[in-house]
């Protein structure tokens, strides 16, 4: 039996499940909470490769290149540009190696002239930045809010490329080669990969639920995987 690519795992999640928590953020700096549904989450995946497809005009095998993941690994949008990109059978390349379709940032756009820049305010619901941004710089917020609720392109080739960093290159039946109890897990945001792979990815493949935190306050961290009944 073929094993499931993720896109596929968050599909099967929305049929059986979708109305449970699958992504929970917190900002500890800003007391932030955002908890996303599979059924929002997916809806947002959705809408995202919409935007992809309709406004960047991107094919199987283009490479969207990601400093979102490095400015906010651990942030709920990221992770919804991550799948965005895998359902359409993008590249998400941390790198500088290749001439990407488009560029997917926070708000340090700046150093990443001349490709076409989606820029994310990341407001903890979602929200753009509420003021003009520069010629070439797209507000994410603004335009991903008019494509539609669903995707129905076709779904990837495994072994097509999905994800390139400087220490690893994965392909789309890679990313979820990963096993584990459903749990709700607490994930401390750190580095891209291993803050996907343990967030959105695990939950994912194993059925369970991801409670990211961003911060540093380990008293907080603690109250908020009591409260959120998360395992570290």
């Amino acid at each position: 039996m073929t094993a499931l690519l993720l896109t596929e795992h968050l599909r099967q999640r929305v049929r059986l499940n979708g109305s449970a928590p699958l992504f929970t953020f917190y900002d500890l700096e800003s007391g932030a909470r955002t908890e996303l549904s599979a059924t929002t989450f997916s809806n947002w995946v959705d809408k995202t490769s919409n935007l992809l497809v309709d406004e960047v005009a991107v094919e199987e095998g283009d490479v969207i290149r990601m400093p979102l993941a490095v400015e906010a690994p651990g942030h709920w949008l990221t992770a919804v540009w991550q799948l965005a990109c895998w359902q359409v059978g993008l590249v998400v390349d941390l790198t500088n190696g290749s001439l990407p379709a488009a560029a997917v940032t926070g708000r340090q756009w700046q150093d990443h002239a001349g490709a076409d820049i989606f820029a994310c305010a990341l407001h903890p619901l979602g929200f753009g930045f509420g003021e003009p941004l520069p010629d070439g710089v797209r507000d994410y917020a603004t335009e991903v809010r008019s494509h539609a609720d669903r995707y129905f392109g076709d779904p990837p080739e495994p072994d097509a490329t999905a994800w390139v960093d400087p220490e690893r290159t994965l392909t789309q039946a890679e990313l979820g080669n990963l096993d584990g109890p459903p749990v709700r897990r607490l994930v401390r945001a750190g580095d891209p990969w291993p803050t996907c792979r343990d967030g959105i990815v695990t939950a994912l493949v194993t059925g369970g639920s991801a409670v990211v935190v961003v911060g540093e306050d380990s008293d907080q961290v603690i109250r908020i995987a009591a409260s959120e009944r998360a395992t570290a």
